[in-house]
C-alpha cells in the first residue's frame, strides 16, 4: 500500500473539495524524483520501473538508479497501518439493523503485490471488511454481537487476510470501535436490563427473607434442645439431691435407732424411755384440740402410768 493512497483517501474524507484537490496533487508531486544516488528511508520500499517495466525494489540505504530510464513508480510504507472502516449498515439474523463502524491494523510484507496486485490497496480491503463485517453479524442474534465481539474480529481478520494474501497484505487485527442501535431498540433493551436488576434485587430479597427465616427456627429449635437439656439435667440433679437426701435421712434414722437400742440394753435405759414416751404422750394429748375440731380421748386418759407401764412392757419384749 502506498504512502500517497493512504494520505490521500484520509483526506478526501476529512477535508473540503478545494483542500482535497490541493492534497492530491501535493502527494503526487511528493513521489521521489530520480536524482541518480538514492537515500531510502528505514521501513519503506521503493518500487522502481525501467522504461515502464518493473526493475526492483531499493532497499532502506544508499541505492544508486539511472537517470532517465529508472523512476520510482510506486513507495511502500512496511509500518503497520491502521484505516478507519466507516461506519455501516448491518442486520443481525433476528432483523435488528446496526451501525457499525472499526479499525484495521494491517501491513505490507510484499512491495511488489501490493503495488501491482490491485490498483488501491486500502480501497479494496476496506470494501472486504465491510462485506465480511456485514456477512458475520447477519449469522448471530444482536445479543450474541455483544457478548461475542472478539469472534467478530477473528473472523474478519481471517476472512480479509484469505483475500488479501494476492495483495502482498497481511492483516494483524480488527476492532469493532462503535455499535449504534435504533432509539426504540435501545430503550427496549434498557427496560429489560432494567427488569433483569429488578428480578435479581427481588430474587435477593426474597432469599435473605428465607435464609433469616431459616437461622430464626433454627435459633428456636437450638434453643428448645437447650432448655430440654437444662432441664433434663435439672431433674436428675434434683432427682439425685433428693435420693441422697433421702439415703441420708435413712442412715441417720438407723444410726439413731442403733444409738436408742445401744442405751436400751442398759439399767437406766428403759427408765429414760419410758419418761420419754410419757412425755410425748403428754405433749400429743395437749395438741390435738389446736389441730382439729374432733378430739379421740381415749378410755383411759387419766391412768398415764399404765400406758407408760404397757410402753416399758412393749420395749422389754422387742429386746
Amino acid at each position: 500500500m502506498s504512502v500517497t493512497g493512504i494520505m490521500r483517501r484520509r483526506t478526501l474524507q476529512n477535508l473540503p473539495m478545494w483542500a482535497a484537490r490541493w492534497q492530491l496533487v501535493r502527494h503526487k508531486s511528493s513521489r521521489p524524483v530520480n536524482t541518480v544516488i538514492m537515500f531510502v528511508p528505514q521501513q519503506e520500499a521503493w518500487v522502481i520501473e525501467r522504461m515502464g517495466k518493473f526493475n526492483m525494489i531499493l532497499e532502506p540505504g544508499l541505492n544508486f538508479l539511472l537517470p532517465v530510464v529508472d523512476k520510482v513508480k510506486y513507495v511502500q510504507s512496511l509500518k503497520e497501518i491502521a484505516i478507519d472502516i466507516p461506519q455501516q449498515s448491518a442486520i443481525t439474523v433476528d432483523n435488528v439493523t446496526l451501525n457499525i463502524d472499526g479499525v484495521l491494523y494491517l501491513r505490507v510484507f510484499d512491495p511488489y503485490k501490493a503495488s501491482y496486485g490491485v490498483e488501491d490497496p486500502e480501497y479494496a480491503i476496506t470494501q472486504l471488511a465491510q462485506t465480511t463485517m456485514r456477512s458475520e453479524i447477519g449469522k448471530v442474534p444482536l445479543d450474541t454481537v455483544f457478548r461475542e465481539r472478539e469472534l467478530l474480529n477473528t473472523a474478519i481478520v481471517a476472512a480479509v487476510n484469505n483475500a488479501a494474501l494476492a495483495w502482498g497484505i497481511t492483516c494483524l487485527r480488527y476492532e469493532i470501535r462503535d455499535m449504534k442501535l435504533p432509539s426504540r431498540i435501545a430503550e427496549a433493551m434498557q427496560m429489560q436490563v432494567e427488569a433483569e436488576r429488578k428480578k435479581r434485587a427481588a430474587i435477593l430479597e426474597s432469599e435473605g427473607i428465607r435464609e433469616a427465616a431459616i437461622n430464626v427456627a433454627e435459633g428456636d429449635k437450638q434453643a428448645d434442645i437447650l432448655a430440654s437439656e437444662g432441664e433434663k439435667i435439672k431433674q436428675i440433679n434434683q432427682a439425685a439431691g433428693e435420693a441422697n437426701a433421702i439415703l441420708a435421712k435413712a442412715v441417720a434414722r438407723a444410726k439413731g435407732l442403733q444409738a436408742v437400742a445401744e442405751s436400751l440394753r442398759n439399767s437406766d435405759g428403759m427408765n429414760a424411755a419410758s419418761l420419754n414416751v410419757a412425755e410425748q404422750y403428754v405433749k400429743a394429748f395437749g395438741s390435738i384440740a389446736k389441730e382439729t375440731n374432733t378430739v379421740i380421748v381415749p378410755s383411759n386418759a387419766a391412768d398415764i402410768s399404765g400406758m407408760v407401764a404397757q410402753v416399758g412392757v412393749n420395749l422389754t419384749s422387742c429386746n
